[in-house]
């Protein structure tokens, strides 16, 4: 069983991995200090289990798992050190949550009801709430940007981009799906999703394409295909 751990407290990420260790079907694919670490390691190590600390500063376990790709959703292991949160846990379809300092016979029920009943956790994604706003890791800081302040969003080779109202672009670790379904953007082409507040005007050039013109003044392609949709999503004839 391949599981990750994502807590703030060194003390506590040990403990749980010295428990963990004693597991001889269990590898530890590694641990992270933060919502932002949790997401990437995610993305890239396909964890089957995560165990997930629920109070975290700036995007807390539960806020996390609106930021993941349903696809790469694993089952989670919630970790508090209070009560009240474990009924926010299961309200979001948590496998199972552990009170810290971790109880080891209640850590042995909890794998033992992984290794029988091991399943996906995609309603985890589905119960989070929508998301206020983007996390944009940079140089030994991550900038919180808030969904008003994005205009559009985009996927290249090299990952998934927001531009900003001035016209900045942030890498996210968040996928386009994601932005998509637990956003307000909507998708305009392919490889860009839009902030529908953002939108002054639609274009159709003599070339026979389509493009959206922002309130900035930055001008983003509409496919064909989603033309239709796009318009009425945005209530248009």
């Amino acid at each position: 069983m391949k599981v990750l751990i994502i807590d703030d407290e060194l003390p506590a990420r040990e403990e749980i991995a010295r428990l963990l260790g004693q597991e001889t079907d269990i590898e530890i694919l590694g641990q992270c200090s933060n919502a932002i670490e949790g997401i990437s390691a995610i993305h890239r190590l396909n964890p089957e289990v995560i165990f997930l600390d629920i109070q975290m500063p700036r995007i807390s376990g539960l806020e996390m798992l609106g930021m993941l790709d349903p696809e790469k959703m694993p089952s989670v292991v919630f970790l508090t050190a209070f009560n009240e949160y474990a009924l926010q846990a299961f309200d979001k379809n948590a496998f199972d949550y552990l009170l810290k300092p971790i109880d080891p016979a209640r850590l042995a029920l909890t794998l033992q009801r992984l290794r029988r009943d091991r399943k996906p956790s995609a309603a985890l994604f589905t119960a989070a709430a929508p998301l206020k706003q983007i996390p944009c890791p940079g140089h030994q800081r991550v900038l919180l940007i808030k969904i008003d302040d994005i205009e559009y969003a985009t996927s290249r080779t090299a990952g998934v981009y927001v531009t900003t109202n001035e016209g900045t672009e942030h890498f996210t670790e968040l996928t386009l799906r994601t932005l998509e379904e637990k956003t307000p953007f909507l998708r305009c082409h392919r490889q860009y999703l839009v902030n529908p507040e953002q939108i002054q005007e639609i274009s159709f050039l003599e070339t026979g394409a389509v493009e959206i013109l922002t309130r900035h003044k930055r001008r983003i392609p509409v496919s064909r295909r989603l033309l239709g949709e796009l318009k009425e999503k945005l209530g248009l004839p």
